[in-house]
């Protein structure tokens, strides 16, 4: 970029408003399918969890190493066996959500009052039909918070896959880089932060639908 040229070039973005919607839709594909495996390994880890309480610190203890892997570490350990595939990318970003998701889910069902769960057990319920009537109902807003956690982390790691033939909005941020070349990197960056912002919105949105029972009383 040379000195005096425009931040944005507008042409630039008008002749790719194509280019733009379809890296948008890859991103937010990449995204939702992390977010939603990951949930699914993580709900059925949590369930492990709760069920032996016992596994809390294995199961928490290998998600976190696979949350501290460096991104570019994890994606060459993974090329060898899965390539420049978009399986690479997301078995990357889908270990990033366990740690988060896990620990929520946990966490949030731990958090149930006891006088609730006496009260269940009170009225006939088996410990399943207790964890799925009473405590997982309660945790809600709990696990609502993990997955807008995730999704919002996982948002931004998405713009890495990028270096892997992925990337959905990551891809302005590289090719902006490497042609010097400031609009498409603002282009990536800022939408990549607005999907970010509309994201947690709806999850704040989602979490008041599904639990009114958690919103403040009103003064």
């Amino acid at each position: 970029m040379a000195p005096g040229d425009p931040l944005i070039r507008w042409d630039w973005v008008l002749g790719h408003l194509d280019d733009i919607a379809f890296r948008l839709g890859e991103h937010v594909l990449l995204t939702g399918v992390a977010v939603g495996v990951g949930f699914i390994i993580s709900f059925a880890l949590a369930l492990l969890v709760i069920r032996q309480p016992r596994a809390l610190g294995p199961v928490t203890g290998a998600a976190g190493v696979l949350y501290t892997i460096p991104s570019l570490a994890l994606f060459a350990l993974l090329i060898p066996f899965t390539g420049l595939s978009f399986l690479t990318a997301e078995i990357a970003l889908v270990s990033y959500t366990i740690l988060i998701l896990v620990r929520n889910i946990v966490a949030g069902v731990a958090g149930v009052p006891a006088e609730m769960r006496e009260a269940a057990a009170g009225m006939g319920y088996t410990r399943w039909q207790r964890l799925w009537r009473v405590e997982l109902p309660v945790a809600t807003p709990v696990v609502l918070a993990g997955v807008r956690l995730a999704t919002v982390t996982t948002i931004g790691l998405v713009t890495v896959t990028a270096l892997i033939g992925q990337g959905g909005l990551g891809r302005f941020i590289v090719e902006g880089h490497a042609r010097f070349f400031a609009t498409p990197l603002v282009v990536g960056a800022g939408l990549s932060v607005a999907l970010a912002f509309a994201a947690d919105a709806g999850f704040v949105l989602l979490q008041r639908l599904l639990t009114p029972w958690a919103r403040p009383a009103a003064g």
